[in-house]
């Protein structure tokens, strides 16, 4: 029994010391010019520092955000690349919606993308002081691997008012969106996910904490413990340990 119990310490202790480690490059676009056909015709902006430092504010706690849901599985690391150059198209989504997918911002994700197991890309998408607003499918919005050059992950969140990056819990629309594709990563490696992965916890029994928002479903879906038909499911300590992207 003693020797178990051993063995067992030694296995824990080697998880928590030895993390997944997710590398992740956020693309900020600090201005957008783009012509739209019909009602909406060009919007221009140029965002103010305050935004762009509200949202690299909010970057920041996403690491310790993902290493705490995933109770020290994965550690990720992040650099922040600042674009000169205007965002100059969007993509429709069907009807009169609007987001930067990975063909929008090729350049940028040729050169830098294959160093990355994730590609986040900030955008303008509110001007905030004319109260205009280029309509889109969310704040954040997420694809699975495979989509960019060197076949990381992909998701892209908006521009926000500074209140907003603060609510419910700081940092947590970046780990949402990551966390899209990093279920479909290990999905397709044979571990089975929770239905609508990131988006799930309502539907699995979760309510939204008007202090941590969703992060008690994070954690289990982030350890593999969220149940669904007698079933737990997530991304396990075993799929964290077998590596990321770029390492696999």
């Amino acid at each position: 029994m003693t020797m178990f119990l051993s063995d067992l310490l030694n296995a824990t202790k080697k998880r928590i010391v030895s993390p997944s480690r997710w590398h992740v490059l956020c693309l900020a676009f600090h201005s957008i010019d783009v012509r739209f056909k019909g009602s909406i015709g060009r919007f221009q902006y140029q965002m103010r520092h305050e935004e762009v430092r509200a949202a690299e504010w909010s970057l920041g706690h996403f690491p310790l955000l993902a290493r705490e849901c995933s109770c020290g599985l994965v550690e990720v690391a992040y650099d922040i690349l600042h674009i000169s150059r205007p965002l100059s198209s969007l993509t429709n989504m069907g009807g009169p919606k609007y987001w930067p997918s990975p063909d929008d911002v090729r350049p940028e994700l040729l050169e830098h993308a294959p160093d990355y197991d994730s590609v986040f890309v900030f955008w303008p998408r509110n001007d905030l002081e004319r109260g205009c607003t280029i309509p889109s499918g969310g704040w954040g919005l997420a694809i699975g691997p495979g989509n960019i050059p060197g076949g990381g992950t992909y998701c892209s969140v908006a521009s926000a008012a500074d209140a907003d990056w603060n609510v419910p819990c700081v940092g947590e629309v970046w780990l949402h969106e990551w966390l899209h594709g990093v279920c479909d990563f290990y999905e397709s490696k044979g571990f089975p996910m929770p239905a609508s992965n990131a988006d799930g916890g309502g539907s699995h029994g979760y309510a939204r904490s008007p202090v941590t928002g969703w992060c008690r479903y994070y954690r289990d879906l982030m350890t593999g413990r969220v149940r669904e038909n007698g079933r737990s499911l997530g991304i396990t300590p075993e799929a964290w340990l077998g590596g990321t992207i770029r390492s696999k």
